[in-house]
């Protein structure tokens, strides 16, 4: 079976169950993405790109995070924000009035895609389309990469990127700002824990499907939990341990309607050793939390409150740290 990015299912073509019962014949693709937990060679996130008519007001609140701008893009108007080994992409190119979807034609930040760091891009590509994954046709100008993606929840996109050691995608496609560090350490080790992403009624089940059958999650028991908000199904990337990340898909509450935009990636989690620490940190830096009701900062986790027209950020007790 496939999955659609709606939920879909439908039977795979002939010729592409043949190559799945066929491992010998299929050996070429096979070389670089040889294990099937991990069916698409999974490396971690590499960037979270955000889409917004206020490009300024959503790099300060980042700057307070302790990100900092380190890169243009060569012909758009897109900055990359970075600490530790964190990326976050700031993209202002043509959202305007008029332009843009939802939210970011408002000029409210959304999450507009999520980068995954594959061992090999185009192989990751190829296998997600054999699943049922939907592409995305993607414009290439002048002195640009060309980056694989395919559709995610709402109208965001999920890009396959291998270049991201020695020699990375920002080299080619962004000039560096001048006189900055291109590395600035994560403030208290902050890093990727995962994302949240908000479903219609009853979706659970689907999404569950799409990630497993297209990427390799899998859902955590039913009882596992992370941070202050543990509500819905919590998935884990195929990754290695150092670099694994989760999904928390959340319906609504019982008794809303179900409407057709409220699938989306709401939120970005980051990881800390010590979140008490590191939520007086960042109070210091002018960032404030929700403490209200059942919502309190506590070791396991934080939620900082909602700015820019819904922008808000998890810290969830994890001690990964850094990995690069």
């Amino acid at each position: 079976m496939s999955v659609s990015p709606g939920g879909v299912r439908r039977a795979l073509p002939a010729s592409v169950r043949a190559q799945e019962e066929d491992t010998v014949t299929d050996a070429s693709n096979r070389e670089a993405i040889a294990d099937m937990a991990n069916p698409l060679g999974m490396e971690g996130i590499e960037f979270i790109e955000y889409a917004t008519a206020r490009p300024q007001a959503l790099g300060q609140l980042l700057e307070t995070l302790g990100f900092r701008p380190i890169a243009r893009h060569r012909s758009r108007e897109v900055l990359l924000y970075r600490q530790g080994g964190i990326n976050v992409i700031v993209n202002a190119h043509a959202v305007g009035p008029g332009q843009g979807q939802g939210e970011a034609a408002q000029g409210n930040p959304v999450i507009a895609a999520v980068a995954l760091r594959v061992r090999d891009a185009a192989a990751a590509y190829g296998r997600a389309l054999e699943r049922g994954a939907w592409a995305v046709p993607i414009r290439v100008e002048v002195m640009e990469l060309n980056i694989p993606a395919v559709h995610g929840p709402g109208g965001s996109r999920i890009y396959f990127v291998d270049r991201h050691r020695e020699f990375s995608i920002y080299d080619v496609d962004f000039v560096p700002i001048p006189g900055v560090d291109p590395h600035p350490p994560a403030l208290a080790g902050l890093h990727f824990f995962g994302i949240v992403q908000y479903i219609g009624n009853g979706r659970t089940e689907d999404w569950t499907d799409f990630y497993g059958e297209l990427f390799g999650f899998g859902p955590l028991p039913a009882d596992a939990a992370f941070g202050i908000l543990p509500k819905g199904r919590i998935l884990r990337s195929p990754c290695p341990e150092a670099a694994a990340f989760y999904l928390q898909l959340i319906e609504p509450e019982p008794g809303i309607l179900e409407m057709e935009d409220t699938e989306c990636f709401q939120r970005v989690a980051f990881g800390t050793a010590d979140v008490l620490a590191t939520v007086a940190e960042l109070r210091t830096r002018g960032v404030s939390f929700v403490e209200s009701g059942r919502i309190q900062s506590d070791d396991k986790g934080a939620l900082t409150q909602t700015r820019l027209g819904g922008v808000s950020f998890e810290l969830v007790h994890h001690t990964r740290g850094c990995t690069r």
